[in-house]
């Protein structure tokens, strides 16, 4: 049937239907859970396991265990992907890593978090999720890309063996399914002491099926095309780089898994906060002044560059593929955030703040 497809339609508009339909999931899935990692890592800075970590960690464990289960199945192979196969960085990780996690702080909210909340009417979060793209695609290729490079090159490692955590370790794919069901199990426990309901838990739990969505559908079209294609799952800083430039540049949008992935993001988060009634216009304030969102959106399009990927694309797409490098920037994101937290708040990490 994908054959078909592909003969059909060709993979450019396939594979942005694909990105379009998983980016459709996310979106909507992510607005109704309130899945974010900023919020999680404020809870965690504060002492408090409550119902925003139990929501990331189900995201993250149903990543890894789809993703895992994919691999079990022998309905991926993910490792030619990026995250796996190319050179990686430890130093880029761990400084892009920790800039992300202190921008996603100023900026209240990491890039997936900034797109959600756009289409829900927050002008704060769509102003500073351009700025984001604008940073990143000068990291990319612009201005900042010299100090992105030389940051990236003071620790590199090969791709493969190196960047495989579960080669590393020896625990295979069946250790890692083990380990995505053991952080299940604890987040499933999480979610009835903080009584997070129901429909939140199941939404959370779709949004790291996605992400594993993400990777099965890609690698089933690049096992059907006779072109190469690229491997890849949910990310933001990347995508929306490309999305971005796409229109500026090009009389016609050309079309991948990742161009149709941030439009599908935007109107799934869209059509849920209508249907839930959540839709309202938010603007800059006095209590949420316009340059702490610039700094952080800036610092979080540098970084998100120099560590591989977003909290998405690098904490939970890489996640899943258990990439060494992936690992560490989803680290150094949430120091650098619990951090900066801390300093923000004059609070001292992981002490409950006294009533």
């Amino acid at each position: 049937m994908l054959t078909d497809l592909l003969d059909t339609y060709g993979d450019p508009l396939v594979l942005f239907l694909a990105g379009g339909l998983v980016g459709l999931l996310f979106g909507a899935l992510a607005q109704h859970s309130r899945f974010c990692l900023r919020a999680a890592t404020v809870e965690l800075g504060g002492g408090v396991m409550g119902s925003r970590m139990a929501i990331w960690l189900l995201a993250f464990s149903a990543a890894v265990i789809g993703t895992q289960g994919a691999v079990l199945a022998g309905l991926l192979d993910a490792s030619g992907a990026r995250q796996i196969a190319g050179i990686g960085s430890l130093s880029g990780a761990i400084i892009g890593g920790g800039l992300f996690g202190v921008g996603m702080i100023l900026a209240r909210g990491c890039a997936s978090r900034l797109l959600v909340l756009s289409a829900t009417g927050n002008l704060r979060a769509l102003v500073a999720g351009l700025v984001l793209t604008l940073a990143a695609q000068a990291s990319l290729r612009g201005g900042l890309s010299p100090l992105r490079e030389w940051l990236f090159g003071l620790w590199t490692i090969p791709g493969g063996y190196a960047r495989d955590l579960l080669a590393l370790t020896g625990i295979g794919h069946w250790g890692g399914f083990a380990l995505g069901l053991a952080i299940l199990a604890y987040a499933v426990v999480l979610t009835r002491k903080t009584a997070l309901p129901l429909t939140e838990a199941a939404a959370a739990f779709g949004v790291g099926l996605a992400v594993a969505l993400g990777w099965a559908l890609t690698y089933a079209v690049a096992q059907s095309s006779f072109e190469v294609v690229a491997v890849s799952s949910v990310t933001f800083s990347g995508p929306s780089t490309d999305t971005l430039m796409g229109l500026v540049n090009e009389r016609a949008l050309p079309l991948d898994f990742n161009v149709g992935l941030i439009p599908g993001v935007f109107l799934g988060a869209g059509l849920m906060a209508l249907a839930r009634r959540e839709v309202k216009i938010q603007r800059f304030g006095p209590d949420t002044p316009m340059e702490r969102y610039l700094a952080g959106a800036i610092l979080m399009g540098f970084g998100s560059m120099l560590a591989g990927g977003c909290a998405v694309g690098a904490g939970m797409s890489g996640g899943a593929v258990f990439s060494l490098t992936a690992w560490l920037a989803l680290f150094s994101m949430w120091v650098g955030a619990v951090a900066t937290n801390a300093v923000l708040t004059g609070t001292r990490p992981f002490l409950p703040v006294a009533s």
